[in-house]
């Protein structure tokens, strides 16, 4: 069968599924097309046609290729199509973004033909996507004395290909459409069971809320034919959880505008908006699409006449409504003024000047952030070539400067890392920056969107600056099933030739590694003033900052080396107290955000870095805070440690790195050996002194300060969605952490979860001794409710069988991976016995792997949201409770969450993850960080 027949049933079955055909990115379907195209007797010419026009894919697709040389043949007349004139071949190809469209256009640019190069040349001057390849072809033509190179040149070092783009509307008229009530979800937007699908833009767009939220959209469309939706979370926060491209696109596919008429399903600019504005992550990635983030601020606290805050029975602020976002409700953003105005635009509602930055108003006007990315640099480049002075068509960068104020450890990072300041410019909170970029990291369930962005953006190898990329395996390691098996492979054939380290060997030397992408990140990073970059909320690293990322801002991260965006605020976040003997780490954490919450009353860490003073924990410690800190809505986390325990950590980062390279995980230009060589150097700057354990100047400036009081933490805390709550928006936070006392034993559980990246490898031989010791005292174990283990890596699992503990875990399990024989369907009923799965996130997150519908789990992962990690049946709310691993281990044995006295006596003799505020290390701790 040819392609182009099986193009045809397989556009036949998408039909059955209310879908268009697929977008075309294949060299050899494009070929055949073109050739139909030609005989101009074929019967399948004109769908042939319109395929190539509207239906195949830009950038440095392979499709694109073929699709550019062929609209070059007609512009110089070597090949006839009476559809396709000059003027529409060379208008295609300016749509075409990059690659091989650029170097078509550079051809035909600087050829022979003067009426072709003039036609040529004002299609490159509106194109942005200019790697060093091709603006070196650019400064040889013009050094040769090609006067149409000098013209395009001199186009570019005035930024033609932006500044004669339209202006941003004064008025944008919306509609609105609440999604929900409370903290929305980007599972909501893009659930986690559908990841396979969100590089189909359109197939993945019909799981975008539900399919009667969509019908109302669109029904509020063809009412306001004039008006853009703009998607609401009342009484909550958007986006929460993480970054999520695929929801923005979602988003931007039902309510936003198209991107090209030649690009299917490519849409930008949507409106989205919350009582609380919206998550910071996703917020940068509404920005990469050019969209619209507003913080309503439409529900305020209620208050008394003394001015502070009436509170509920559950001592919950009560909120009065200050205006009406109910959907239907007609209102007009003023761009000029800034500010939201109701449906004549004469009552101002609220300002929004934080959504039009001078920065964000030029993604809007361009479309998106990565034409201003490239547009700087193309226009740089270009004034260099020609030796003239840069005058940037760009908004200038904000710089806020305090003169004799210190430092953050997140300032310092910044200015360390910066690009393109000037020499004795010191930046601060608020200031604008360009940096450089340490680490990326790609995950699976959103890496082939990421190849599609570096595709579309014409990138083809990873930046040189960047010291280690990884591409990781961990999203869909439960379940080998037949999605798995169609998109993985692709994914890392794809990444590894792009120059990244992938947990799959594209031609099967090593074993695959399904390790949880954030702990080998953390792994891999190997320097405390490092910055990085990952594809998901949970890229938050114990050294260095980490910056939870969408999809495209990881391409853009992979390709150019750099990320743009404000330095954040701070929270300083330290410890007094002791810990209790039989209390875990874990617990810190959540009382950590407890008492900050009755510290403060509002959530002081929103949008902000955390800088923990964490210094006596080693980084796989420490991770579980950073790890939290996403659930705690903050922006970053940086841990503060002390030089020896820093020391500590890059040994164990080394000889982890090690075991990779030993595994044949590094790459032709030996990427992990490179990543040894810079933890050495930083080993000894700091056993030298010349370059100590970052930290924070002692007149640093906070937003604010949080105390955590180590003697107030006496019993197992559990962070409860509340999911009965009569306040729908306080449902589904994190905000709810209670200790087990609350429950009274009486807390029924379905299903305890130990795993995900919150977990390291004393959370596993933690599970190991509770059972050795009820062994012990009662001659066996038996489980009440079923026990999932998943340990975050391979590693942890090579080292809990040379030490004995795994040996206790397979006595005790019913299940135990193979990965000579993985699993190819999802596991929807569980017995209460103990299953031993592979690596990776598994329940955590809910695309594969689910508990029974209804069920209450009590987990150690980090989600919490409504549908993740269970789902509700007929009958019953599923419910996911975050808490410790012994508090989760007991709760499986038991059927309930226990009695505090249970726990004092099941964790006795057990050493738990302890922390102490000290520099010393604890007289006698055992602990497996000590």
């Amino acid at each position: 069968m040819s392609l182009y027949a099986a193009y045809l049933e397989e556009i036949e079955t998408r039909k059955k599924q209310d879908l268009s055909p697929k977008p075309i990115d294949g060299a050899e379907l494009t070929q055949e097309i073109i050739v139909q195209i030609k005989d101009k007797d074929h019967a399948h010419r004109d769908a042939s046609l319109n395929f190539l026009i509207y239906n195949t894919l830009p950038g440095t697709t392979s499709a694109a290729g073929v699709k550019a040389q062929f609209l070059k043949d007609i512009i110089l007349g070597a090949a006839d199509v009476p559809e396709i004139s000059t003027e529409f071949a060379f208008e295609m190809l300016s749509h075409m973004k990059g690659g091989p469209s650029v170097d078509v256009l550079l051809d035909l640019a600087l050829g022979d033909d003067a009426a072709i190069a003039g036609q040529a040349a004002e299609v490159l001057k509106t194109q942005f996507f200019l790697y060093d390849a091709d603006t070196d072809r650019l400064k040889a033509a013009f050094e040769a004395g090609n006067a149409v190179a000098k013209d395009i040149l001199e186009s570019y070092s005035k930024a033609e290909f932006f500044t004669k783009l339209p202006d941003v509307e004064e008025e944008v008229k919306v509609v609105t459409y609440i999604a929900g009530e409370g903290d929305i979800s980007t599972d909501l937007l893009s659930p986690g069971n559908q990841a396979h699908s969100r590089a189909d833009r359109e197939l993945h767009g019909k799981c975008m809320i539900t399919p009667e939220a969509q019908v109302e959209i669109q029904a509020l469309q063809k009412q306001h034919p004039d008006k853009r939706v703009m998607l609401i979370a009342e009484k909550g926060t958007m986006g929460v959880g993480s970054s999520r491209m695929s929801g923005v696109n979602n988003v931007a596919l039902w309510t936003g505008k198209q991107a090209s008429p030649y690009v299917p399903f490519v849409n930008f600019a949507p409106v989205v908006a919350g009582t609380n504005g919206i998550s910071p992550i996703f917020l940068t990635t509404v920005g990469v699409t050019g969209g619209i983030g507003v913080d309503l601020k439409n529900w305020v606290k209620k208050l008394d006449e003394n001015g502070k805050p009436i509170l509920n029975n559950d001592g919950n602020a009560i909120l009065e409504e200050k205006y009406s976002v109910a959907t239907g409700t007609i209102l007009t953003i003023n761009t000029k003024k800034k500010k939201l105005y109701d449906e004549a635009g004469e009552e101002e509602l609220v300002d929004m000047s934080s959504s039009f930055t001078p920065q964000k108003v030029e993604f809007m006007k361009a479309g998106g952030s990565y034409a201003i990315v490239f547009g700087k640099k193309l226009q740089n480049v270009a004034c260099e070539i020609l030796g003239t002075e840069l005058k940037s068509a760009f908004a200038p960068s904000k710089e806020v400067t305090h003169e004799g104020q210190g430092l953050t450890a997140v300032e310092k990072i910044f200015n360390a890392n910066a690009v393109g300041v000037p020499k004795g410019v010191t930046l601060y909170a608020g200031s604008d920056t360009r940096v450089g970029v340490d680490i990326v990291g790609s995950q699976d369930t959103t890496g082939l969107m990421t190849s599609q962005e570096l595709e579309a953006m014409a990138a083809t190898v990873l930046s040189p600056k960047v010291d280690g990329a990884y591409q990781s395996g961990c999203h869909t390691a439960s379940v080998w099933d037949f999605k798995a098996q169609e998109n993985t492979p692709k994914l890392m054939a794809f990444m590894h030739k792009f120059g990244l380290i992938t947990a799959r060997d594209p031609k099967g030397v090593y074993h695959a590694m399904t390790d949880v992408i954030h702990k080998v990140l953390n792994d891999i990073t190997v320097d405390d003033w490092a910055i990085i970059i990952g594809g998901d909320s949970h890229t938050r690293m114990s050294k260095g900052v980490a910056f939870g990322a969408d999809s495209g801002t990881v391409a853009l991260a992979l390709a150019t080396g750099e990320a743009t965006m404000p330095i954040p605020e701070s929270v300083k976040v330290t410890f007094k107290g002791q810990m209790a003997d039989h209390m875990d780490f874990r617990d810190v954490v959540h009382a950590t955000q407890l008492q900050m919450l009755e510290q403060f009353g509002d959530n002081v860490f929103q949008g902000r870095v955390i800088e923990v003073h964490i210094g006596t924990l080693l980084a796989d410690q420490a991770f579980t805070f950073t790890d939290w800190s996403a659930e705690m809505k903050a922006k970053a986390s940086i841990c503060i440690s002390e030089d020896d325990t820093l020391i500590g950590s890059l040994e164990i980062a080394k000889s982890r790195i090690q075991i990779m390279i030993d595994k044949g995980m590094d790459n032709d230009v030996e990427m992990l050996k490179g990543l040894i060589a810079i933890a050495d150097k930083r080993i000894a700057e700091i056993k030298s002194g010349e370059k100590p354990a970052l930290k924070p100047d002692d007149n640093a400036k906070y937003f604010a300060e949080v105390v955590v009081d180590l003697d107030a933490i006496v019993e197992p805390m559990i962070a409860d969605p509340d999911v009965h709550n009569a306040d729908v928006s306080k449902r589904y936070t994190h905000d709810s952490i209670r200790p087990i006392s609350y429950y009274g034993a009486e807390k029924k559980v379905d299903l305890g979860f130990v795993g995900s990246c919150m977990v390291h490898k004393g959370d596993v031989k933690i599970v190991a001794q509770m059972l050795r010791n009820l062994e012990k005292d009662t001659g066996k174990v038996e489980f009440k409710a079923p026990l999932v283990l998943a340990a975050p890596t391979y590693n942890i699992v090579d080292e809990l069988k040379e030490e004995g503990d795994w040996e206790v875990l397979q006595k005790y399990s019913g299940f135990e991976f193979d990965d000579a024989a993985p699993k190819n369907t999802a596991r929807t009923e569980y017995e209460n016995i103990l299953y031993l799965e592979r690596p990776g996130c598994n329940l955590c997150m809910g695309n594969q792997e689910k508990a029974a519908k209804g069920d209450t789990v009590l987990a150690t992962s980090t989600r919490l949201f409504k549908g993740r990690v269970v789902e509700d049946s007929g009958e019953k709310t599923g419910e996911s409770l975050l808490a410790s691993t012994p508090v989760v281990v007991l709760s499986a044995i038991l059927g309930r969450t226990p009695t505090l006295d249970e726990y004092i006596d099941a964790v006795e003799g057990i050493d738990l993850t302890k922390f102490a505020p000290p520099v010393e290390k604890p007289a006698g701790a055992k602990s497996a960080h000590f």
